[in-house]
């Protein structure tokens, strides 16, 4: 019987910290709905949060998404935060419940041969562009993780720590990270060496030690300075051994 009573009281404190929660984090979700509510009560009627991932890779593309949820007072999804503060097989289960509820998703890439001929700034701009285009229909309003969009015709507000502040925006921050993070474990099985499955591409010690060991990828970022300094160092010492074998040689 003591037993009994024992799980009994277990399982009633289990279920008042699983209400308390619940009745937080409904409060927290609310707060991030502030800024689509406040577009909406503006007139708009299809805003997209936009965020990017990958902007600071040695290697592997730049990946933006846009995420538009209409019915904003319905949208919820406990845990929906910033990406970089999620687990991955939390992200993981985000990933799936988002593209379940949200209206619609885009996705934008940009390769790494382009981020190096037009610089990562313009190439961070571009991901955002083409995850815009993407969209079904185009944003009548668009609420952007860090800074503002240059050369678009659409109203835009730019939110520092957007990701931490609005719905839209954390949603897109996980469709992006996820999105990106599966696009190199498949790029890690092509190149092992610098296990991008767990550095995701950006440089790590034994993501830099790697490059000097074995070089460079075809998904490297050659004008990051990483990617850059380590291969000048490479050359460097190729042309020294081939200098003192030839001056070998020729003894």
């Amino acid at each position: 019987m003591f037993k009994k009573n024992q799980y009994k009281q277990k399982k009633i404190i289990y279920l008042i910290k699983k209400i308390n929660f619940l009745s937080k984090e409904r409060k927290r979700l609310e707060k991030l709905k502030y800024y689509e509510k406040k577009c909406l009560s503006s007139g708009y009627t299809y805003i997209a949060g936009i965020d990017e991932v990958g902007r600071g890779a040695l290697a592997g593309p730049v990946v933006a998404a846009a995420v538009v949820i209409k019915n904003i007072d319905l949208f919820y999804i406990s845990h929906l935060k910033d990406s970089k503060r999620l687990s991955k097989s939390k992200r993981d289960a985000l990933f799936e419940l988002i593209r379940e509820k949200a209206d619609d998703i885009g996705l934008g890439i940009v390769d790494p041969d382009l981020i190096d001929r037009i610089n990562i700034a313009q190439a961070t701009f571009l991901a955002m562009k083409r995850a815009i285009i993407a969209l079904k229909k185009t944003p009548d309003y668009v609420l952007i993780d860090g800074f503002k969009i240059p050369f678009i015709s659409i109203p835009q507000d730019n939110i520092i720590k957007g990701d931490n502040k609005s719905v839209s925006i954390a949603a897109a921050s996980i469709i992006a990270k996820v999105y990106r993070d599966n696009i190199m474990i498949d790029f890690h099985n092509k190149y092992p060496f610098y296990e991008f499955n767990k550095n995701v591409g950006y440089g790590t010690k034994k993501h830099i030690s790697a490059i000097k060991e074995y070089g460079i990828s075809p998904i490297h970022r050659k004008t990051f300075r990483g990617v850059k300094t380590e291969q000048t160092i490479i050359e460097k010492n190729k042309q020294k051994s081939l200098f003192w074998h030839e001056a070998y040689i020729n003894e």
